[in-house]
């Protein structure tokens, strides 16, 4: 399992892009069948979408056609805004495989209305089969092919935090917000645990911390555990502080930053 940070910053870090996931691995799909690369991207927002395309980690024929799926954590700007840029770039790329893209519930018409609120035609002339599909937490889903499930967080708005089971590594991505009860169970044993740490503390409404990332990391058994979505103050006036927290915490935890690149 190969997963690339395109992203890593909030909703309006002027240096850090959108946090945003691409995830690679060969695995077969529902079981069986021909061992194959299988390509998922977490989350797109405004800022993003031009970071994938200049992100040295990614070869380039992988930004040039783009994944298998797109997931959707929820519905903010700084997660999903960046789709018609994807999908208008793919386009002019001569992409033919499908798309699917995944959110929660009411994904499609969500979906639908940014795309063609950004260009009204585009959806009709695409060189490729796009398709949007809405999960529902719980239930067990496919994405590229791969095993998936997905849980409330405690977020300000509704959003799902997703394990994706890629045979070669199993990873959990938490959107936006605290981790819940569901969310700890959702993330037991998973190789890397990618979890939204806007605060240093407890205690931040409709979000995520350090100590509460490292304390869902160590309550599920994490390989590794990789902060995101740091308030942007907070970075960059106390990176070595919350480094050193992470060094002193008994949980393997790193602060990624935008093109670093997790194996396992």
């Amino acid at each position: 399992m190969r997963v690339i940070f395109v992203g890593v910053g909030e909703a309006f870090d002027e240096t850090l892009p959108n946090t945003s996931l691409w995830v690679e691995a060969r695995a077969t799909a529902g079981g069986g069948g021909e061992r194959r690369k299988r390509t998922v991207l977490l989350d797109c927002g405004f800022t993003a979408a031009a970071a994938l395309f200049a992100c040295p980690a990614l070869a380039a024929a992988d930004r040039e056609t783009g994944p298998e799926a797109v997931w959707i954590s929820h519905f903010h700007g700084d997660h999903y805004f960046g789709l018609p840029y994807l999908l208008a770039r793919w386009h002019e790329a001569g992409r033919t495989a499908p798309l699917t893209v995944c959110g929660g519930a009411g994904a499609g018409e969500r979906l639908a209305t940014v795309v063609d609120l950004a260009y009204p035609n585009l959806r009709a002339k695409l060189t490729f089969p796009l398709r949007f599909a809405a999960v529902r937490p719980g239930e067990d889903f496919s994405l590229a092919g791969l095993a998936a499930r997905a849980a409330v967080t405690g977020h300000g708005a509704p959003c799902l935090a997703l394990r994706l089971e890629t045979g070669a590594g199993t990873l959990y991505y938490s959107g936006d917000g605290a981790p819940t009860e569901a969310c700890r169970e959702l993330a037991r044993g998973c190789d890397l645990v990618v979890q939204e740490a806007y605060g240093l503390g407890t205690g931040i409404a409709g979000h995520g911390s350090v100590a509460e990332a490292l304390e869902a990391a160590r309550t599920a058994g994490a390989g590794t555990l990789a902060l995101v979505h740091v308030r942007r103050e907070l970075r960059r006036e106390q990176a070595g502080e919350i480094r050193r927290l992470l060094a002193d915490s008994g949980v393997r935890a790193f602060l990624p930053e935008p093109g670093d690149v997790f194996e396992g």
